[in-house]
């Protein structure tokens, strides 16, 4: 399926959910001062802006914020948030697509670098951001550590959150390191509704070598956005990459 199937009109009407899960404030607040602090005063480019969840509050707090969307249902969700004025969105990939001017902070949060199914694309998202850096400036993603460790032995399925009226499975396939989110929502009907997106897997020490590759270096890593230590027992991490001020 592709990218543009999966975040369609239907996805971008029901992604927003203001309040709870990820645009809880517990989760959304640590975020936004975090990629503020990043910024320093300059521009911020968001990969797979989407709806605006990180994009306008950052925005609110006083920073300069352009988008690269692919998707243009969830564009048009953004704009009954904030106008061209406000956010600027570049349609396209976030691997390829090119922003006008130089950032001093380029982010992609929300295990969205996982959207490239191949190794090649996301090293192209690493050096399209490298591309988009002034001397100095971040390039940070939020993304979840693979959890192959929960597979049953000889199974392909495990189950990563339940919760009243939804159930989440991830499939994997090892070879090819991906996997599907199987996302089931349901009431107290006999009828379930699913949602399933496509994703390849990425451990933090092959990222590391995508940012090499594109001319950046690891500058710090931690669990999450409120600076957590990063341990072998954590789920996500956030990494803060780093374009030196000199070759």
């Amino acid at each position: 399926m592709q990218q543009e199937q999966i975040w369609d009109v239907d996805t971008a009407q029901r992604y927003d959910t203001p309040g709870s899960g990820m645009f809880a404030p517990e989760v959304l607040a640590p975020t936004v001062a975090f990629l503020a602090e990043l910024a320093d005063g300059g521009r911020a480019l968001e990969f797979a802006v989407g709806t605006g969840r990180v994009a306008v509050p950052l925005a609110e707090r006083g920073v300069p914020v352009t988008g690269i969307e692919l998707s243009l249902p969830m564009i048009e969700r953004l704009r009954t948030k904030a106008d061209e004025a406000t956010i600027p969105v570049v349609v396209g990939d976030m691997a390829t697509a090119v922003a006008p001017g130089e950032y001093t902070l380029v982010y992609l949060v929300y295990n969205t670098i996982s959207n490239l199914l191949t190794q090649a694309e996301q090293v192209a998202c690493f050096r399209n951001a490298a591309r988009h850096l002034t001397p100095g400036g971040r390039f940070v993603i939020e993304l979840g550590v693979p959890d192959l460790r929960t597979l049953p032995p000889g199974q392909q399925g495990a189950i990563f959150d339940v919760q009243p009226g939804y159930i989440g499975l991830d499939t994997y396939d090892i070879v090819r390191q991906h996997l599907v989110s199987h996302h089931f929502t349901f009431d107290d009907g006999r009828q379930a509704r699913l949602h399933r997106s496509e994703h390849r897997y990425v451990w933090p020490a092959e990222l590391d070598l995508m940012a090499q590759l594109a001319g950046l270096e690891l500058e710090s890593r931690q669990a999450n956005w409120a600076g957590a230590e990063f341990t072998a027992e954590s789920r996500s991490h956030v990494s803060v990459y780093r374009l030196p001020t000199t070759k």
